[in-house]
């Protein structure tokens, strides 16, 4: 997949998934992916994983 799919598919799933959420639905859902999207950036900097 070339990089402009990529944004374009990650823009639509965003959409997607806030699609019928409140605004404080769609900040926690933010902030989990945020953390999640850390965490995994975290652990790939370490050979051992969890």
């Amino acid at each position: 997949m070339n990089p402009c799919a990529f944004v374009n598919f990650i823009s639509m799933l965003a959409c997607e998934i806030a699609k019928d959420k409140s605004q404080d639905e769609i900040a926690i859902l933010g902030a989990f992916f945020t953390q999640l999207g850390d965490t995994l950036a975290t652990l790939a900097l370490f050979d051992d994983k969890c």
